[in-house]
């Protein structure tokens, strides 16, 4: 496996393009490809915590700041969250985050399921 820590923006971009291959085609879990892909996975996350910290913000500021920090989109999350119209709404603040969604981005992101849980106040 070569894999490497991630100390410089130059180890963090090449992570995380190794790990964006595997987005389109995911390993069969437990295969030297999933292992391989959850290491990496698990230090780019380290190494966000330490370089990107998610601001004390309510659940739809930080959602947009994790967004833009590892260079999701909003397809991104219409595709996590089931439909596009969703995702839209949420970022708008017109639909609150649910329990199932924040289960969604906590298990599939990596979003401390804290952060999401905060009260928010949505758009009239």
């Amino acid at each position: 496996m070569d894999i490497r820590p991630i100390k410089t923006d130059a180890d963090y971009e090449w992570a995380l393009a190794e790990v964006t291959r595997y987005f389109e085609q995911q390993p069969e879990p437990g295969s030297m490809e999933g292992d391989r892909f959850d290491v990496l996975s698990d230090l780019i996350a380290a190494y966000e915590e330490r370089h990107f910290p998610l601001p004390d913000a309510d659940p739809v500021e930080a959602l947009r700041a994790f967004l833009e920090a590892t260079g999701r989109t909003q397809q991104d999350l219409a595709a996590l969250l089931g439909s596009a119209p969703r995702a839209s709404e949420v970022l708008r603040r017109k639909r609150a985050l649910t329990v199932d969604m924040i289960g969604k981005l906590s298990k599939e992101w990596g979003i401390p399921a804290d952060v999401l849980v905060r009260p928010y106040r949505l758009a009239a």
